[in-house]
């Protein structure tokens, strides 16, 4: 029975994993149950249906994709936008790939990706108005790195050392002009 009543956060990483290799078509009780080993009721649980479930992935996303970020970057001290551009131009993430795409054709996604893009601006822009770029251009700029990274993921290929650095230098400084 311990077995069967696995937490939240595990069937939420499940939800996640499955999301990301399997689209959101695949995130359904009883698949998930059978990845986890584990028997449908153990779904149900811990979330009242399946909305609430997918309001809990993509709580999740956020947190990782959004909260997670922005407090790394923030701890470490100076130079925070250098080190969320470092951070975002990293690697492509699957995961935001398989978000938008939920978001798509599912109205809680598309609300939510609207939601973590406005908090992302907004970080950025705070960022930038730090560096001294005026309020006014710093929304705009900030758009324009939020849309640089999303190219970048949606793009899912990565990028080798010296064109990282070349691009994080470039945007940079296109955050410093005033």
């Amino acid at each position: 029975m311990e077995q069967d009543r696995k937490n939240r956060t595990v069937w939420t990483d499940q939800g996640l994993r499955t999301l990301v290799s399997h689209g959101h078509v695949a995130l359904k009780a009883q698949p998930l149950a059978k990845a986890l080993n584990v028997s449908r009721g153990s779904f149900y649980w811990h979330f009242a249906d399946i909305g609430d479930f997918h309001s809990e992935l993509l709580l999740r996303w956020r947190e990782r994709m959004f909260e997670r970020i922005v407090e790394a970057v923030t701890r470490a001290g100076d130079d925070p936008l250098r080190r969320l551009l470092e951070r975002v131009l990293s690697e492509p993430s699957r995961l935001e790939i398989a978000v938008r795409s939920w978001a798509l054709v599912n109205p809680q996604a598309a609300i939510m990706v609207d939601d973590v893009d406005q908090r992302r601006v907004e970080f950025i822009k705070d960022l930038l108005c730090n560096m001294g770029c005026p309020p006014e251009l710093a929304r705009t700029r900030a758009q324009l790195f939020n849309w640089a990274y999303l190219g970048f993921a949606l793009g899912n290929r990565g990028l080798d050392a010296i064109d990282r650095q070349n691009i994080i230098d470039d945007l940079l400084n296109f955050g410093k002009m005033t």
